[in-house]
């Protein structure tokens, strides 16, 4: 068995860098999918259910819903996941 880094066995070494590396892609893929109001606040976003207004189509990603301005919301079936953020409701408002 080979030592590097003061005497820790070479295996140890690989294994470490291993499990830096996996760990690196987990955190990256978590913070990418984490934000869920890309340019929104929460606040914005915080429409209720019943008075959500369509922004998407059906099977919109959470992605094309934030690139065309809209807040995305998928933990409530039966209404849109897709929805104009109140901001974008009171200036449509007559």
């Amino acid at each position: 068995m080979k030592c590097v880094l003061s005497c820790i066995p070479e295996p140890m070494v690989v294994m470490a860098a291993r499990v830096l590396c996996m760990l690196g892609l987990v955190l990256a893929l978590v913070s990418s999918s984490s934000a869920e109001y890309v340019g929104l606040s929460a606040n914005q976003c915080a429409v209720p259910a019943k008075d959500r207004v369509d922004c998407g189509y059906p099977q919109i990603t959470h992605e094309q819903c934030n690139n065309r301005g809209c807040c995305f919301d998928s933990s409530i079936p039966g209404v849109p996941w897709c929805f104009k953020s109140l901001q974008e409701q009171e200036e449509c408002s007559f």
